[in-house]
This record gives structure tokens, sequence and C-alpha cells, in this order.
């Protein structure tokens, strides 16, 4: 066969370029690297809506948890509270009680203390007296001692009389009006008479 028809029948494939095969291995590389055309850039992080729609959720259970950790605090400090106030309702409650009871039993001591008062009844009106301040007593009233020096804080001075020296000062000289506790309360302040030094 002759040489022109053997190089013919061959045709381009049969051609060899160095520098076309190196371009085209050079493409087929950097194709390799970044993937097919419109894929997006190696090293780009990818958005998935999945993952972003779970990191909301996240976030609002731990914002929902922290709002309920706190409610759940307040109310059970509101519980505490409201039971404390229960609680002191409950062991003051006969106080108001007490303290509108006082005064008939001032008039009774007075009765009792009344010049020419027959015997008999001055035996009763001790006995009532007596059984009205037990029932007081267990409910809590204690009677002010008897206090040598004026004390702001549980007497009210209604009167005032002259000191002679300066340890006199501020001494009571009479008691008008018995004071008394209602178990760590001040249930009513002493009425007294108070010596004064000019």
């Amino acid at each position: 066969m002759p040489e022109s028809q053997r190089n013919d029948h061959q045709g381009p494939a049969a051609t060899s370029d160095p520098e076309a095969d190196s371009a085209g291995s050079d493409e087929q590389v950097a194709t390799a690297a970044n993937g097919a055309p419109g894929d997006p850039p190696v090293g780009e992080a990818e958005t998935d809506p999945v993952q972003v729609e779970l990191e909301q959720l996240r976030s609002e259970k731990a914002e929902l948890l922290d709002r309920f950790q706190r409610a759940q605090a307040e109310f059970e400090n509101f519980r505490k509270r409201l039971m404390r106030e229960k609680d002191s309702a409950r062991e003051y409650a006969a106080m108001d009680t007490i303290r509108s009871l006082l005064p008939v039993a001032d008039d009774l001591e007075r009765a009792l203390n009344a010049p020419g008062l027959d015997p008999e009844v001055c035996k009763g009106l001790d006995l009532i007296h007596k059984a009205l301040f037990d029932v007081f007593t267990r409910a809590g009233l204690k009677s002010m001692d008897d206090e040598e020096r004026f004390d702001p804080n549980i007497h009210e001075a209604v009167d005032r009389g002259p000191a002679e020296t300066d340890e006199d000062d501020q001494r009571i000289l009479e008691v008008y009006q018995r004071g008394y506790h209602f178990k760590d309360r001040l249930l009513r302040p002493a009425m007294v008479k108070v010596a004064v030094k000019d």
C-alpha cells in the first residue's frame, strides 16, 4: 500500500501533540479538584437548611428552659413567702382580739381597787380577772416587767415630774396603764409618768 494512503487512513487520531496532551491533563485535574461546573468551590461552607433549623430549635429550647426555670424559682419563692405569712397570721391571730379586750381587763382591775367594795363582790371580780388573764397568757400575752427607767420603745410618757438628781432623770415615777407584749411583739406600751431634770 502506498505511504500516502496509509497516512490518510490513520487520520487525525494518529497526530501526537505533547502540548495539547499536557493542557488536557491539566483541565482534567482542575475539574476533578473543583467538581463539576456549577458546584461551589472547595473550602466554602455549604449552608444546610436542616442544620440551620436545628440550631434555631436548640436556641429556642435553651431560652424556653431558662424562662421555665426562672418562673419555677419565682413561684417557689412566692409559695414560701405565702406559707410564712400564713404561719405568722395564724400565730398572731389572737393579738387584735386580746388588744380589744385589754380595756375590759383594765376596768376589772380598777374595780378591784375601788374603795369600799363588798368583799364577796371583790372576790368574784378577782376570779373573773384571773380567769381572763389565764386565757390571755395561754394565747401568748406577757405583762411588762416593772422597769425603773423610761424606754421610748415600750413606754409612753403621758406625764412628767421633777428629777432631784441626775440619777433620777428618766426614772419612771408612776405607771398609769400597764403595758403588754404578745409573744415577741409589743401589744401595748405602758403609760407612765417620768422624772425629768430641768
